[in-house]
């Protein structure tokens, strides 16, 4: 058997998670795993310029839902979403849904869900 008859070792078919997110490792989004993602007007063009895990991330929140379930479906890691979902948000390609985290110094939004607490049925 010659060296060009000898298979080529496999390559692993996941690339390393620095790699992806250029070495970055955080966002000026907060993206918690329960915030929520959604595609607010879809371009198939946009679609078509994104890498493929970026454009999966797009493609999956065109139905709205968290980070958390991104990262699971994906089976990409929590930070590499996290960041790419920044990129995304950045560019205005993704929406990013306010959490009750981002509301906790409001204290009129703190007590209009006390007061909608107190109004549900026993």
């Amino acid at each position: 058997m010659s060296t060009s008859d000898t298979p080529l070792p496999r390559r692993s078919r996941r690339i390393r998670a620095y790699a992806l997110t250029g070495g970055r490792t955080g966002t000026r989004h907060q993206l918690l795993v329960e915030t929520l993602i959604s595609v607010p007007r879809y371009d198939p063009a946009l679609s078509d310029t994104l890498m493929p895990e970026s454009r999966a991330l797009y493609e999956r929140a065109r139905s709205r839902c968290s980070v958390a379930e991104l990262s699971v479906g994906l089976d990409l890691p929590l930070g590499v979403v996290r960041v790419l979902l920044g990129d995304l948000a950045t560019q205005g390609a993704v929406f990013v849904h306010p959490t009750a985290h981002a509301y906790h110094h409001d204290t009129n939004v703190l007590e209009r869900i006390l007061d909608g607490l107190k109004r549900l049925p026993a």
